[in-house]
């Protein structure tokens, strides 16, 4: 049987592993489903169209699966989908989407998110990512894997940030941060390449090297948008597993709406 505390509620239309558990008061909605090995903590609330995968913990007193904060919002079912092997801290706050998009909030997989994170709807959050504590998504941006973002940072709707890019502490960001760069300072700034993020994740010191290259034609070498993009597709070919990164970097920059951080 799932373990489900005596005080917990949860509603007999909801779908639980039977290796789910639930703490005490927990309130758990008819249309949540949740898959094995998840543990949900004590005064945690899960409602709406909530989906959750394997082998997460929620911690006490999270809100996950309410409707939209948006005014536009006409009470339309909409969706909160959360991947395997998440770890959410206390206080978080996950909203369903808005049909101004798919009509889908999304968390992929391993992610570890701090107490007091909220997702706003229809954020599209990657896996691996860290989210330090009171960070803060707006409606419909899209985080990359592996990318963190630091405490007490404000992120602005539709922006959107790149596979391993780095959000200094109490970062306003307002545009979008590409791919493998870190971002600090009020106003925002690129300071450098996240070389420290690439070690852990066994990049070569050579793909580094031409990650850094990247960076200094689109930031230190004087050059317009444009022709930074001409200049950094011509290094493909030049380092094993590089391509790789090289398109990472320009199809991120070819989908930016709201400039990048300069």
């Amino acid at each position: 049987m799932t373990a489900i505390h005596s005080t917990a509620i949860v509603d007999p239309k909801a779908e639980l592993d039977s290796s789910v558990s639930v703490g005490p008061y927990a309130v758990i909605g008819p249309q949540v489903r949740i898959g094995a090995g998840t543990r949900i903590g004590p005064h945690c609330v899960i409602e709406g169209k909530t989906t959750i995968g394997r082998d997460n913990r929620f911690y006490q007193f999270s809100s996950i699966g309410a409707m939209p904060q948006d005014m536009s919002h006409g009470g339309e079912v909409t969706e909160l989908v959360i991947g395997d092997r998440n770890t959410v801290r206390e206080f978080c706050t996950f909203n369903t989407g808005t049909f101004k998009e798919e009509g889908v909030t999304r968390v992929g997989d391993d992610n570890w998110i701090m107490a007091y994170v909220h997702l706003a709807h229809d954020v599209q959050l990657g896996s691996r990512c860290v989210l330090a504590n009171n960070a803060t998504l707006a409606g419909h941006v899209r985080v990359g894997d592996w990318a963190t973002i630091g405490g007490l940072s404000g992120v602005h709707q539709f922006v959107k940030i790149g596979a391993h890019a780095m959000i200094g502490f109490q970062g306003h960001v307002a545009q979008d941060v590409p791919p493998f760069m870190t971002v600090d300072g009020h106003p925002l700034s690129v300071r450098a390449v996240n070389t420290t993020g690439l070690k852990r994740r066994d990049f070569s010191t050579e793909r580094i090297g031409q990650i850094r290259q990247m960076h200094k034609l689109l930031y230190r070498s004087g050059l317009s948008l444009e022709q930074a993009q001409t200049e950094i597709a011509a290094l493909r070919g030049t380092v094993e597993g590089g391509d790789a990164d090289i398109e990472t970097l320009l199809e991120f920059l070819a989908a930016s709406t709201r400039g990048i951080v300069r």
